[in-house]
């Protein structure tokens, strides 16, 4: 069993090889609405970076930070080996910076080729054409080089502004949140083919979502934000099943959050007690346990110490809301294969190998 003790400050260690650079980066609007707060965070050269977290968390504001767009108050920011923001300042076109916005921008008189063609300056005519047929060939659209944006899906606006970006071979490609206005399918498709052509290029990119199956699936490392303030950076498997607080904790995946006690060596709680592996050492008293639905499954027992409540049908699953005897709720989630009715008494059952605990002060 691996229970963890999880404090609330995250120390965030430099690494190797970091190709973009934020340190102490301070960001206020109208002088005292804290966008970005002391933020200090690195990507190395060719990761996929996301900064996952709520509106209005700051991730758009630290994008533009990066571009230029906006200008930091204080700290300083690094692209390569060129400081772009600080005790200089770098105007945006000259940081080769590509970006990709929600709404696409792309230009409505331009056809697909001059839109792509737009940011490719100091080119011959020659070496612009074949720029722009390497991008259409690159994104899978080499004949719609003379449509225009409203002639084309939503996708096909999307990769345009992803090829439009691409051409000017930049260091960086920030990414706002591109994916969010395509249906299901195409966003699952369209961000799969994203990854695949940045990677391919060896682009250094940083995307900001709200949405963590996308940061999960897309990134190599993932940096929880919470009002300015990176809460913990690390690969997507370590932000799921090591929160490093209870804010990433929630934000992360389904939560529930259970009272326990510390007693020796035992973790004592309503749903059972669990022996500790010997690998962490807690002091007893009050704690809270976290757990996800995919760790906690039922039968169905008349004698059981909870009470299904209610039960929502997602198609290849069935997330379940027990109530325990104090009124305490939790979540399963199980195939729809065998549905369990509403009302049902059940024996609930935990996998404690993912048990987090924390103290009830962090």
């Amino acid at each position: 069993m691996m229970l963890r003790l999880r404090k609330k400050d995250v120390c965030i260690k430099k690494t190797e090889g970091a190709y973009v650079s934020l340190k102490a980066v301070r960001k206020l609007f109208n002088r005292k609405v804290t966008a970005v707060d002391d933020l200090t965070m690195e990507v190395k050269r060719g990761e996929f970076f996301s900064l996952l977290g709520p509106s209005g968390c700051g991730k758009t504001t630290i994008l533009r930070l990066i571009a230029g767009l906006e200008v930091p108050d204080r700290g300083t920011i690094a692209i390569g080996d060129d400081v772009v923001a600080g005790n200089v300042w770098v105007q945006p076109e000259k940081r080769r910076v590509g970006i990709v916005f929600q709404d696409y921008a792309l230009f409505p008189h331009m056809t697909v080729f001059e839109n792509i063609a737009f940011g490719l300056k100091g080119c011959t005519k020659q070496r612009l054409q074949e720029k722009v047929i390497e991008m259409l060939n690159l994104v899978g659209l080499d004949n719609m080089a003379q449509r225009y944006p409203h002639e084309l899906s939503g996708g096909q606006q999307q990769r345009v502004a992803l090829a439009r970006a691409l051409a000017p071979s930049p260091k960086v490609m920030l990414l706002d949140e591109p994916f969010s206005n395509l249906d299901a399918d195409l966003r699952m498709e369209l961000r799969t083919e994203t990854k695949r052509i940045l990677k391919e290029k060896g682009t250094t990119t940083i995307l900001v979502t709200h949405d963590q199956e996308e940061a999960f699936s897309l990134s190599d490392r993932v940096g929880v934000l919470n009002h300015g303030r990176l809460e913990q950076v690390g690969p997507p498997e370590e932000i799921y099943h090591r929160p490093a607080g209870r804010f990433v904790a929630s934000f992360v995946g389904r939560t529930d959050f259970l009272n326990g006690r510390i007693s020796g060596n035992s973790l004592i709680s309503d749903i059972g007690i669990f022996k500790f592996n010997g690998n962490v050492v807690l002091e007893n008293g009050e704690v809270d346990l976290m757990i996800r639905p995919d760790d906690v499954d039922f039968n169905v027992d008349p004698h059981g110490n909870a009470e299904i409540v209610d039960a929502q049908f997602l198609g290849a699953d069935v997330i379940y809301k027990l109530c325990l005897s104090d009124g305490t709720t939790i979540h399963s989630i199980k195939p729809s294969t065998n549905i369990s009715v509403v009302g049902s008494r059940v024996k609930i059952y935990i996998n404690p190998a993912h048990i987090i605990v924390f103290s009830k002060d962090s």
